[in-house]
């Protein structure tokens, strides 16, 4: 049934399924089981620990049991225990030497001619407090703190004999299970009526990762690329922008002026400039309603500098050949990617330098820019909520 050296492999795909190589045949008519093809099957690390035992008992032939009867055989995974989980009887206490002393210490007293010991001398007895104390203590092993790791088998070598395997529960989720075992080196699976069991190396947090870090550094390539012509696109579009509310308050501030000198410094009196503002100020209010019409926008100094600029960053992105539908696709892509290493990271425990795999500042820059408006994105949505909610109650 199985190869003489029991070793699997479990790989990771660029589909992001896992690859289980394990030496199995449904006959073995191999003297010296040379010849024997692995098994090769993919799973999901979502999927439990009983899909990829059924897939491995589909391949298996039937084993006679004592009475006779064929049956599919049993299937179990088992992973390295920690040895801070196992649970040791406490210890039984040795009475010291003070007792031993106190105990030497007892009263005698003679009763119908025969000595007994009724008492200590000078003996404080102890409060309830500190009875339960001591009760409490006695406990039946130590608690603890789980603890992961995401070397797997990059992990330092160890002897077999320390090893303690641990049979998990078919209901687990590949995932988990192999975060659990990546604090060894290998898990074993187990079949019955196998000679030996089948040992397979636990992929590291590096190993599971490899084809997601090689995508990310990928785009964050391509991001990079893009990165220097959008940022001196954006620049030239808030200086335009800039100045184009300069003139605007220049504007402002002569139209004061204006109507300043013509008021006291001319014939013309308050008496014919207050018509001529009135006119002026109706005809802004007119012109910002058509404004919020057409552009379907607030009527405000920020919607209209915004307006400005991202007029000004069309026209800049197209005269410099600049793809912003591709750029919007890549940073999606990227920040997809970074979502998905970070939960294998969590997943094992470790901590993960996106810098490193992102190899530019404006590429980490560019990825947190859109997270941050998604998220407050989602904050106004919230408020709008809430706020909708209020009025109908």
């Amino acid at each position: 049934m199985l190869t003489a050296k029991c070793v699997g492999k479990l790989l990771t795909t660029p589909s992001r399924l896992l690859k289980l190589i394990i030496p199995l045949t449904t006959l073995d008519k191999n003297s010296d089981r040379k010849d024997v093809e692995p098994l090769a099957l993919l799973v999901h690390p979502q999927q439990p620990l009983s899909y990829l035992e059924r897939l491995i008992q589909s391949e298996l032939p039937t084993v006679t049991t004592a009475r006779g009867e064929e049956k599919i055989p049993a299937v179990h995974f088992r992973a390295e225990d920690s040895p801070q989980d196992e649970i040791m009887p406490a210890e039984k206490e040795q009475p010291s030497e003070s007792e031993g002393q106190e105990n030497a210490e007892l009263e005698e007293s003679k009763f119908d001619g025969k000595t007994e010991r009724t008492g200590i001398l000078n003996r404080k007895k102890k409060t309830s407090e500190v009875a339960r104390e001591e009760e409490s203590s006695k406990s039946l092993g130590d608690g603890s703190v789980e603890s992961y790791s995401g070397l797997g088998r990059e992990g330092p070598d160890s002897n077999d004999s320390d090893k303690n395997f641990v049979r998990w529960s078919p209901s687990t989720e590949i995932g988990d299970f192999i975060r659990d075992a990546a604090r060894g080196k290998e898990f074993a699976v187990e079949i019955e009526g196998a000679p030996e069991q089948i040992r397979v190396g636990v992929p590291s947090f590096n190993d599971r990762t490899h084809y997601l870090r090689h995508r990310l550094r990928k785009t964050s390539r391509k991001i990079s690329d893009m990165a220097a012509i959008k940022t001196e696109c954006d620049v030239a579009a808030h200086r335009g922008a800039q100045r184009v509310a300069i003139g605007g308050a220049a504007t402002l501030l002569g139209y004061w002026g204006v109507v300043y000198w013509l008021t006291f410094r001319t014939d013309m009196g308050w008496d014919t400039m207050e018509p001529v503002t009135y006119l002026v100020g109706l005809s802004t209010l007119i012109c910002g309603y058509l404004w919020f019409l057409y552009h379907n926008r607030e009527v405000s100094y920020r919607a209209a500098l915004n307006l400005t600029i991202s007029r000004r960053q069309t026209k800049l992105y197209q005269s410099k050949g600049f793809d912003l539908q591709r750029w919007e696709a890549l940073v999606e892509e990227g920040n997809a990617l970074r979502k998905e290493i970070k939960q294998v990271a969590s997943e094992y425990d470790v901590e993960w330098d996106e810098r490193s795999d992102e190899k530019d500042e404006k590429v980490t820059e560019a990825l947190k820019e859109v997270r941050d408006k998604k998220k407050d994105g989602k904050k106004e949505k919230k408020g709008k909520e809430g706020d909708e909610d209020e009025d109908d109650d």
